[in-house]
């Protein structure tokens, strides 16, 4: 690679090389076996959700398809693969592969802003073995990290409930700027209300939105003489935008404010309080400052804004950002379901994987869900139910054929929305914030069945090694 290719900067073009070595082993080998173009199906899923979550927001499906869409290698990229020396025993062929790779396969997924539950497919690919293969790691990427924050925005939505502000300031602390570009989004898809990251409001078509910072408090105050000349020329500039009080003593600059706006010398739209005991200060700042929004900061979380609305804080909007864009990963993995038709499932200790290609069905009355069903694609559950009911949704639609995408972009007022009604469906134990309690998922009689066929041959293909493909065999 040239020198510009060596800096740690990600481009579109980068993307198909954005991958763990052995997916282009296992292509390497998938090759040379000849077994590369069979029609495999992998299913992305999580086997269980972070501690303390009852449920997950499905989200990161737009920056998925866009992934597929510009899947290539580039000359270049083939030679920086060759000389690495890993893949001197490839073929020819594994070689041309990549020099004409293109996405080809079809994708089925549930819509972004969707509740599901462990061992539901988020996604599904469907597509020639070797490139279903390859785009595991950027899949399991965005949409793993995606999930993750759209449903901890959703949870503190949820808690802070609908008029309350909530401000993603995560860029800092998210894990790379591509991460803090797809925490923006999914924040907002989510279910906040703004950003301050500036370059990812843009990209969204969003306002950004934030306040100020310690640093000008105190470099305007040792350079000018005080605190209030501090506050005078952030309000000459953006006369709308919150002040932050807490730089130095919060009540003796929120008594400087009260008096200047009581004189009618000041307008103020709103406050910050980041530091101290946010119940005790947000309910003084209120008594001296009653028309004043006040904003909260400083590791929030969905628990802390919980606990500050039950000792009676008086916060209008919070600021959150550590808490919402790092901690406790969703787990989502990429797994094999199908290959030529013959369905098939890790048998792992405590990692058991169901066979074949699914479907979630899901029944919901008058709004509220009321039972899940795993079942195996076009399958009819109605009969399975108590009491019997056809009034199933089909969560998982197909969105990409043979490589074009057949959905239109969704805007993320459309995606919030449907994460705000989705959450709003789940029962209040679900929500819960402490020890959810995760709602029923049946097994359809059919995917019961086919796991325990599938079960049942993985045991006689581990004891008759070398006999040939024993599937059709049993029944």
């Amino acid at each position: 690679m040239t020198p510009e290719d060596r800096e740690l900067s990600l481009s579109p073009e980068d993307y198909s090389l954005l991958t763990d070595l052995y997916q282009l082993t296992m292509a390497t080998c998938y090759v040379g076996e000849k077994i590369d173009q069979r029609q495999a199906s992998f299913e992305l899923f999580a086997r269980k959700l972070p501690t303390g979550f009852g449920y997950l927001i499905a989200m990161g499906l737009a920056q998925a398809l866009d992934y597929l869409g510009k899947f290539r290698f580039s000359l270049g990229q083939i030679d920086a693969l060759k000389s690495t020396g890993i893949f001197a025993n490839a073929s020819n062929k594994f070689w041309s592969l990549l020099a004409e790779a293109k996405f080809t396969g079809d994708v089925w997924a549930v819509p972004e802003g969707t509740a599901i539950f462990p061992n539901q497919p988020l996604l599904r690919i469907e597509a020639p073995l070797w490139q279903a293969q390859l785009v595991e790691t950027y899949l399991l990427n965005t949409i793993n990290y995606q999930t993750l924050i759209a449903t901890k925005a959703a949870r503190m939505r949820d808690i802070a409930g609908n008029d309350t502000k909530l401000l993603e300031f995560g860029t800092r602390r998210a894990f790379s700027p591509q991460a803090s570009i797809w925490a923006a989004r999914a924040a907002l898809a989510g279910g906040m209300d703004a950003t301050s990251n500036v370059l990812a409001a843009l990209k969204l078509g969003r306002k950004p939105a934030g306040t100020m910072a310690h640093a000008l408090v105190m470099a305007i105050s040792a350079v000018e003489g005080s605190e209030e000349d501090a506050f005078n020329a952030f309000q000459r500039y953006f006369p709308t935008a919150p002040l932050l009080i807490d730089t130095y003593d919060t009540l003796a600059a929120t008594r400087l404010l009260a008096q200047r706006v009581k004189e009618g010398e000041m307008q103020l739209s709103g406050v910050r309080l980041d530091s101290g005991d946010l119940v005790k200060l947000s309910q003084e700042v209120r008594s001296l400052l009653p028309e004043v929004t006040i904003f909260a900061s400083g590791d929030i979380d969905e628990w802390e804004i919980a606990r500050l609305q039950r000792e009676n804080a008086c916060i209008d909007g919070y600021g959150i950002g550590t808490k919402l864009v790092t901690g406790v990963p969703v787990n989502g993995v990429y797994k094999l379901v199908e290959i030529d038709g013959i369905p098939v499932m890790k048998n792992a200790t405590g990692k058991v994987s169901y066979p074949g290609k699914k479907q979630i069905y899901r029944y919901q009355e008058n709004g509220q869900l009321k039972q899940d069903y795993l079942g195996l694609m076009d399958e009819d559950v109605s009969n399975q139910t108590e009491p019997q009911t056809d009034s199933f949704i089909k969560l998982m639609t197909q969105v990409v054929q043979n490589g074009e995408i057949l959905q239109k972009s969704e805007n993320l007022e459309a995606i919030a929305k449907r994460t705000a009604i989705s959450v709003a469906s789940l029962p209040p134990e679900v929500r819960s914030l402490e020890n959810p309690i995760l709602p029923p998922m049946k097994i359809s009689h059919k995917l019961q069945e086919l796991t325990q066929k599938t079960q049942r041959i993985n045991i006689a293909g581990n004891r008759e090694q070398g006999t040939g493909n024993s599937w059709k065999n049993i029944s």
